[in-house]
């Protein structure tokens, strides 16, 4: 039997624009009109012949697509490009694939997702960094534009079935409330489909789920998982697709949680991972490097990229030092090799249609390099990083037993970034250096590809992606979608490298921007400039005095060999083009600003609440993520709500914000109206009235009084039923910036994780009575609400430096 190509299934399904006709109708304005509707003049429906029913397919072959993107992995973690971490998935996909060496994405995973799924650069669609931290100045606003229409909707439009599974993280962070818009969730972004966590990381333990766009309730499972349960969900709608359509080609894009922290994963797998990072992350990335090589994806030669001088050589670590950190990447490797298992399911169900043959798998082994945002040492609680409270191993060696469980909320030693990208010398949101922006990608489609377990060595970026798709699905890019006028895709298909190794590279020019690390890359030479660490909260330099360098990429692999001083003509013309790239596609002007840009009201970015101090709420009002809630932090407030007593007692949550590593509730226990602060789940300060309360209307009011004076101080705690006071203690510390990026506020319940642990969580913590009204409100005689939060980051940066 003769083999297809991608060649062939194109020249088969594209018919020129000329010869256009029902069965070969023009795509280049979605969606496809429905043809001119006929006019009769018969009375009888039984002498007419109908006109041929309209219907949009998809071409005549056209493959499934299935788009795979781990979180936060970088270049030398898989096994399938050396790393020491099992992915026999990736592994088994490269082998009757092939393996792509030189493909990049932004350094950062909103900027990365909303790349790969418009083939445009980041810029273009507004996302210069991640949606939480948008600007009012166009490149950077959040909001993907509807003139860059993404590819589930062109493939929904050509006949396509879609659907998305896991992370989202492309919607503007003040359109996630039940208010809307929704046009930047999934189900509004081309997918039928949608399974998963909105914002940019989850609790893989008690997830903040949704189905479309309704709130998913977690089942009451000890051993639940969210990686478990999205791949149960993804395996499901591929096989009910294919039993209904069979010949109606899918795309999913599987985008896992993992690796990001928080780092879950299942105590079994953990177990399989005892021991194999003993030799410490310098020995780990001289035995990536050697593996590497022998396997091809990295250049006879190359050597390996220096080291930040801020992570430490492993061997001047402390033995408590070193178990730790051991432990820490025992975790991470467990997690992928979990997520890996439960990505191979995912494709076995597709094998189980039928139809593997014909599906184009992406596997992208993350969406930046690996995360150096643990810091020195890692944490239990990755808040306590965005808090700026420091985690010193001692503490951490007394949870290291409960690392990755419902316990933990972790993140690991920034070292251990270093040696899952090697041979690079830098990690995640460092856009000028290939640690934070090469991935190891595999492309596998039997029918359409000719070669086996062969690398591919040109240079291709995240956006070339999509125009790929439409290419081997014989689709041509739209000019117009929805009404809209379509700013052309930025990417270049990468089919001419499926059958032929030595083609001349194709995409020669690219920019790279994130916060003020940046480069540029054209034919080979790539110059750059590393204007910030991940764990630096001052910039280098000033953005006008930024020092560059210069490598010859066709000789240099791994950036170690600094031409700058040698060929200062060549960096000035390097340095000349990134300006020109950067006007062309709205990366100018640069910001810099990091903690800055998470204040909405500094960088012009719209807040749901802004200028609110009041917000009157009701039972059934849940899930208010903290974007999109009032802002109580470094504030006094007072909360008083209006409920109704059943007669055999209350029980169960008032109002709740955040969860067990960090967070708030107001709550009746055993009939006993009660305030609990959680302070990063280290330390909790509790306030409980000692009578129940009576059957019947009551007003329960807390107030706290903040003692001012600075950020994250304490206060006061009261309580008062009816007017009358009946609880009143001291809280000592507060959280000056952030209680949880997935955790929710809301009323009647505690969803997600518990804020307090003898209440529990989701329906155990559910009020008994009722609450038709409920109202907070911030207050502070002497201080704005934004002076504060402006204040609470400047000192967060000095406590962190």
């Amino acid at each position: 039997m003769k083999k297809t190509s991608a060649a062939d299934v194109q020249k088969k399904t594209a018919a020129p624009a000329s010869s256009k006709t029902p069965d070969n109708p023009d795509r280049t304005v979605l969606p496809i009109p429905e043809p001119k509707r006929p006019v009769y003049k018969e009375l009888d429906a039984r002498k007419v012949k109908p006109p041929p029913r309209f219907e949009v397919n998809a071409p005549a072959g056209a493959p499934n697509v299935v788009i795979i993107l781990i979180d936060d992995l970088g270049f030398g973690a898989t096994s399938a490009f050396g790393g020491p971490i099992r992915t026999p998935t990736l592994d088994g996909l490269a082998q009757n694939g092939l393996r792509y060496n030189n493909f990049h994405t932004t350094a950062l995973c909103s900027p990365t997702r909303a790349a790969l799924k418009s083939g445009r650069n980041h810029h273009t669609v507004n996302m210069g960094f991640i949606t939480e931290m948008a600007t009012s100045i166009p490149g950077a606003t959040g909001q993907i534009p509807n003139a860059t229409a993404p590819l589930a909707e062109m493939l929904r439009l050509n006949g396509y079935s879609t659907a998305a599974f896991g992370k989202w993280h492309e919607t503007a962070a003040w359109e996630t409330s039940v208010s809307g818009p929704f046009d930047r969730w999934p189900t509004r972004q081309g997918f039928d489909k949608f399974y998963g966590f909105i914002g940019g990381e989850t609790n893989q333990w008690a997830p903040f789920l949704f189905d479309g766009v309704a709130q998913v309730e977690l089942p009451e499972d000890p051993n639940y998982h969210f990686m478990t349960d999205m791949t149960d969900k993804a395996v499901a709608w591929i096989k009910y697709q294919k039993a209904l359509t069979p010949d109606k080609p899918f795309f999913v894009y599987f985008a896992p949680g993992a690796v990001h922290a928080p780092h879950h994963v299942p105590k079994e797998w953990i177990a399989r991972w005892k021991g194999k990072f003993d030799q410490g992350w310098d020995k780990l990335r001289e035995e990536t490097l050697a593996r590497q090589i022998k396997l091809g994806v990295v250049p006879a030669g190359t050597k390996l990229a220096q080291k930040p001088q801020a992570i430490k050589d492993w061997d001047k670590l402390s033995a408590d030092e070193k178990r730790l950190f051991a432990h820490q990447a025992e975790v991470f490797g467990a997690f992928l090799d979990y997520t890996d298992h439960e990505i191979g399911r995912m494709l076995k169900a597709v094998e189980a249609t039928g139809q593997l043959d014909n599906t184009l798998v992406f596997y992208i082994a993350g969406d930046n390099g690996t995360s150096g945002e643990g810091g020195e040492n890692g944490m239990f609680n990755e808040y306590t990083y965005f808090n700026g409270v420091r985690e010193d191993v001692p503490d951490m060696l007394k949870v290291l037993d409960k690392w990755g469980s419902p316990e933990t909320y972790p993140h690991m030693a920034a070292g251990w970034a270093v040696a899952f990208d090697a041979p690079f010398g830098w990690m995640k949101q460092v856009a000028s250096d290939f640690g934070g922006t090469r991935n190891g990608m595999v492309v596998s489609w039997p029918r359409g590809i000719k070669a086996k377990n062969e690398i591919r060595t040109q240079f291709s970026h995240v956006i070339d992606v999509a125009p790929t798709v439409l290419e081997a699905a014989g689709l041509p890019e739209p000019k117009v979608v929805d009404g809209t006028p379509q700013i052309p895709m930025e990417g270049v298909s990468m089919v001419y490298t499926f059958d032929n190794a030595k083609a001349n590279d194709r995409h020669v020019t690219q920019y790279f921007e994130m916060a003020g690390n940046r480069a540029m890359y054209h034919d080979g030479w790539f110059a750059r400039t590393i204007h910030r660490a991940p764990w630096e909260r001052e910039v280098r330099n000033p953005l006008q005095s930024d020092v560059w360098e210069l490598y010859d990429t066709r000789s240099d692999f791994s950036l170690t060999h600094d031409l700058a001083v040698k060929n200062p003509k060549k960096l000035s013309e390097m340095q000349a083009l990134f300006m020109k790239e950067a006007e062309k596609y709205h990366v100018l002007p640069l910001d810099d600003r990091l903690f800055e840009r998470a204040l909405a009201s500094a960088v012009g970015r719209p807040d749901l609440m802004a200028g609110r101090t009041s917000l009157t709420l009701a039972e059934g009002m849940t899930g208010m993520m903290e974007n999109v809630f009032l802002g109580v932090k470094n504030m006094s407030k007072t909360i008083t709500a209006e409920i109704e007593v059943p007669a055999g007692g209350a029980h169960g949550t008032i109002l709740a914000q955040g969860g067990r590593f960090g967070g708030w509730a107001l709550y009746v226990k055993d009939g006993r109206p009660a305030y609990d602060y959680n302070w990063l789940g280290m330390k909790r300060s509790s306030i409980a009235a000692t009578q129940p309360l009576a059957p019947g209307k009551a007003v329960i009011k807390f107030d706290f009084a903040y003692d001012g004076g600075g950020l994250g101080k304490g206060g006061t705690g009261t309580i008062f039923v009816n007017g009358q006071k009946v609880a009143e203690e001291r809280i000592e510390r507060t959280q000056p910036l952030m209680f949880s990026a997935d955790e929710t506020a809301d009323v009647g319940i505690d969803l997600g994780t518990p804020v307090v642990e003898s209440m529990g969580s989701e329906r155990k913590s559910q009020f008994t009575g009722s609450i038709p009204k409920l109202t907070i409100e911030v207050y502070d005689a002497n201080i704005k609400a934004d002076a504060r939060v402006q204040d609470a980051q400047k000192e967060v940066n000095r406590e962190t430096r």
